[in-house]
């Protein structure tokens, strides 16, 4: 039984299919530049060599359409035909506070979607186009949408209001309701097994970090509060997304620059944050490197982007008591970037988080579920890669079978202590048959079958 997950944006579909049966991710992929000239295909199927081949998607379903040739071709396939997809999970941008959790696409799903559009508006009419051109293409399967807002749909009124007039929380739904949601359910439930802790007994500082970056407070775990607002703007300094700001800055500008608030809202949002420091770089990799040549800007980019997690760190920790099972970072910079990790914590030893810099040096690996805090750090530190699509498949198989609930009733098969994420933990032995030292910092109930393994 095959499960096909897809991410449609604005000019682009990512997928991901999955062996049901076997447990095993069988193809990743991703269709760039649709609607434009120029369209393409890359297409990595397991055990075979990635295939990139260049066709014109003037819109969605023909990229849809492509991904499904790709999936059944003679020799870059990994199905036999489309019967054995028996169903599709969407991702979502945004469900607004009608969803709590994921739902099977129906036309009444559809509408609010629609009607929540504003809310998202360079994300959410790409994510209606895919579902649109998905059930065109697959008209006989369930369709399931995942958002990444239903998560959060926990947070007490006090967490999610604005002190603005109450009334356009009534009229148009203007409230906090906080993204990365999916990221942070699959890891909130892995911290809890790594933790040896039942879930809803967890608190956890959750800080997701890429081009797009928010922060999670999870009480007894349930999302308690989260940086980013009604929009992904709110919060965290990002790749070009200016963060928390004082919003009288944008009338000031406009009213000096003479721009639009469409120019405003497409500076704040793609212009801005590291982009907008640096002048030139918002990948971090490219910022670290230019401020170790000396770059000023690219170091008060870094310092600046350090500071705000520090600060939401801090504020979260106040926010759960102290009483704090564990920081974890996860997403691509939070995976990778050993430097940032360590910029992100300095100083923050005072409140019982302490980084260990070797541990910290080591972790920079998707394949491992990692410690990286001293043995007295009172609040422990990990890194745990995120799985979204991991949860979107499950959700839609449990859909599918009429057995699905919100989280704190449902049961995700990553949650058992046993659980091994099968290319992660065949990576992991290659990683520690290359650095053996690597064990050391293996979180205690992550992969056990690749140590031991390696002994």
């Amino acid at each position: 039984m095959i499960i096909l997950v897809l991410n449609c944006g604005s000019s682009s579909a990512k997928y991901q299919v999955y062996d049901w049966d076997k447990k095993d991710v069988l193809a990743v992929g991703v269709v760039e530049k649709v609607t434009f000239d120029g369209s393409w295909i890359e297409h990595k199927p397991k055990g075979k060599e990635e295939f990139t081949l260049k066709q014109n998607c003037p819109d969605h379903t023909a990229a849809v359409e492509l991904i499904l040739k790709t999936l059944t071709d003679k020799e870059h396939g990994v199905m036999s035909d489309m019967s054995t997809i028996k169903a599709v999970g969407h991702r979502v941008l945004h469900g607004g506070d009608k969803f709590t959790k994921s739902v099977i696409v129906d036309d009444k799903a559809l509408d609010v979607f629609e009607q929540v559009k504003d809310l998202g508006p360079l994300h959410i009419p790409a994510n209606i186009m895919g579902i649109v051109a998905a059930k065109k293409v697959l008209p006989d399967v369930p369709h399931c949408a995942v958002m990444d807002t239903a998560w959060h749909q926990t947070m007490p009124p006090e967490h999610f209001l604005y002190a603005v007039p109450y009334e356009w929380y009534e009229k148009y739904s203007v409230r906090r309701y906080g993204f990365h949601g999916t990221s942070f359910l699959y890891v909130a439930k892995r911290a809890a097994v790594l933790l040896g802790k039942d879930p809803t007994k967890t608190n956890l500082i959750i800080c997701h970090i890429g081009n797009g970056s928010s922060v999670c407070c999870v009480k007894d775990g349930c999302s308690y509060d989260t940086s980013m607002g009604i929009t992904p703007l709110e919060g965290l300094i990002m790749g070009t997304r200016a963060g928390d700001m004082d919003t009288a800055t944008a009338f000031y500008v406009m009213r000096k620059a003479g721009m639009s608030a469409v120019d405003m809202e497409a500076t704040l949002n793609k212009k801005s944050g590291l982009l907008g420091i640096t002048g030139k770089y918002n990948d971090r990799r490219d910022i670290e490197k230019a401020a170790k040549e000396g770059d000023q800007r690219s170091k008060l980019a870094e310092e600046m982007e350090s500071y705000r997690v520090r600060k939401y760190i801090g504020s979260y920790l106040a926010a759960l008591g102290g009483k704090c099972d564990a920081v974890i970072f996860t997403a691509g910079v939070g995976e990778f970037s050993g430097h940032l990790r360590k910029k992100f914590t300095e100083g923050l030893e005072g409140i019982g988080i302490e980084l260990d810099d070797n541990a910290n040096n080591m972790a920079h690996s998707r394949n491992g579920e990692f410690i990286i805090s001293t043995d007295k750090s009172k609040v422990p530190i990990y890194v745990i890669p995120t799985d979204e699509e991991l949860v979107m498949t499950e959700d839609a198989f449990a859909l599918m079978e009429g057995k699905y609930d919100v989280h704190t009733k449902f049961k995700y098969s990553f949650q058992d202590k046993n659980y091994v994420n099968k290319a992660r933990a065949e990576g992991l032995k290659k990683d520690l048959a290359k650095d053996p030292n690597l064990k050391k910092i293996v979180a205690k109930n992550s992969w056990a079958p690749a140590l031991n393994e390696v002994g």
